[in-house]
């Protein structure tokens, strides 16, 4: 269920458990991608939250969270460390997608004692975006949307997604979305994420155009430990085309943090 909560005198709307929030001993923070929202890890939540606590956070300008959209990284991990601090789950995992995934990697730079690992799926060190298309946004919207949705999934599965995709960023602020792109634009994690010393694991499908495999290469190259799974048959929006593989890993990885912990998914 959506739930609003008081995070830096702004609303912050945030997908919860449906009944026995706080209740589990892991907690899940997802944290979705650009011009999206919580809805992008219904798939996740769905079926995970009878074994985690779940808290998919909706980034100040979207999915119905107060504030204005952002336009770097650093600034919406001030929000979310917001979210960490008032929600205050244990063994926090951040599990974060493209945007997200940079928001997570940052978080655990910055602040290695608000999670206990993190999850980064379709990410990068640098996520340069095509000038094209922050052109597109201001002057032919629907077509720039039509493409950004055609080139986030793999061939095979834009007939399954593309409209849900569509509707989702068709529905985003243009000035959110926009500011969302800037800050990948500007992203550079290089030099950062070598500080990083929690559990991690990369995830990226193999037909994935808006950051290639080799993004999340060089991810796990540089985060000392790191796991990287290629997931087949998935594109940018993996965790939503392949959500069977990704909850599977999503799972285990949680359960080799907290060993002793039977969980059903």
């Amino acid at each position: 269920m959506l739930k609003y909560f008081n995070i830096q005198a702004n609303k912050s709307a945030c997908w919860i458990n449906p009944g026995d929030f706080g209740a589990h001993r892991q907690s899940l923070i997802f944290i979705h991608g650009s011009g999206s929202n919580s809805n992008a890890w219904s798939l996740q939540y769905g079926k995970l939250h009878k074994s985690y606590n779940i808290a998919a956070v909706n980034l100040p300008g979207h999915g119905g969270s107060a504030g204005e959209g952002k336009t770097s990284v650093d600034e919406y991990c001030v929000r979310v460390k917001g979210v960490l601090d008032v929600l205050n789950l244990p063994n926090p995992i951040l599990v974060g997608h493209s945007l997200g995934a940079a928001i997570a990697l940052l978080l655990a730079v910055k602040y290695p004692e608000a999670a206990s690992g993190v999850v980064a799926a379709g990410g990068g060190l640098k996520m340069p975006i095509n000038p094209l298309l922050l052109e597109g946004l201001k002057t032919n919207y629907g077509e720039t949307i039509n493409l950004i949705c055609k080139f986030s999934l793999a061939k095979s599965n834009r007939e399954k997604f593309f409209t849900s995709i569509h509707k989702s960023l068709a529905a985003a602020n243009v000035d959110v979305l926009q500011g969302d792109l800037l800050a990948c634009s500007k992203i550079n994690l290089t030099g950062q994420v070598e500080k990083i010393h929690l559990p991690v694991m990369v995830v990226c499908g193999t037909e994935d155009k808006m950051t290639p495999p080799d993004f999340s290469r060089q991810i796990a190259l540089a985060v000392e430990g790191a796991e990287l799974a290629l997931i087949e048959g998935a594109g940018h929006m993996v965790m939503m085309e392949k959500s069977q593989e990704f909850n599977d890993l999503l799972n285990k990885f949680a359960v080799s943090l907290l060993p002793g912990v039977a969980l059903k998914v």
